[in-house]
C-alpha cells in the first residue's frame, strides 16, 4: 500500500489525548493518527453510500409518508419504554 504523509495543526488538547491513547495501544502517535483517519475516512464513505441509496430512492418517487414514518417512531419508543418499566 502506498503511503503518503499529511501535516496538520490540533489543539493541545486533541494532541495530548493522542499521546495518551497511542501509548495505551503500544503504537505509535503516526500510526494512532492513521488508524483514526482511516477509520473515520471509511464511515463517512459509508454513511455518504447509505445516504445516497435514500437520496436516490426519493429521485425514484418511492417516499414514505410522514404520517406513517412517525406510526412507526412511536410504536419503537413505546417498546423500549414498555421495556424499561
Amino acid at each position: 500500500m502506498e503511503m503518503r504523509p499529511i501535516t496538520t495543526a490540533i489543539d493541545a488538547a486533541t494532541d495530548d489525548a493522542i499521546s495518551r491513547l497511542a501509548a495505551a495501544r503500544g503504537i505509535t502517535r503516526d500510526e494512532f493518527a492513521a488508524d483514526a483517519l482511516r477509520r473515520v475516512a471509511h464511515e463517512d464513505e459509508e454513511l455518504l453510500a447509505f445516504a445516497q441509496v435514500g437520496i436516490d430512492a426519493a429521485n425514484r418517487g418511492e417516499l414514505i409518508p410522514h404520517e406513517v414514518v412517525m406510526a412507526e417512531l412511536d410504536a419503537m419508543i413505546e417498546r423500549h419504554r414498555s421495556r424499561i418499566r
